[in-house]
């Protein structure tokens, strides 16, 4: 487990890349087109609309970020 954070260019690309995959091309709770925000403890890839409904559930339910203006570790992106 490591807490060192990936420079932002490096998990800003990885993100991309997994974006590209055809099933997170589309919000996973309402099926919006391109999410840029991602439920790292569930897995999944969120509109900004549904980020904030995760974000009002709670960490202990789903830990939220961007794929672009948030730092990630590479145990967040795994």
């Amino acid at each position: 487990m490591s807490d060192r954070k990936l420079p932002m260019d490096k998990s800003e690309r990885l993100l991309n890349e997994l974006l590209k995959i055809p099933v997170n091309t589309i919000c996973c709770d309402c099926g919006a087109a391109n999410p840029n925000w991602a439920s790292y403890s569930l897995g999944c890839f969120l509109c900004v609309r549904c980020c904030s409904v995760h974000r009002k559930m709670g960490t202990h339910i789903s830990k939220v970020k961007s794929v672009s203006l948030d730092s990630w570790t590479q145990e967040d992106i795994d």
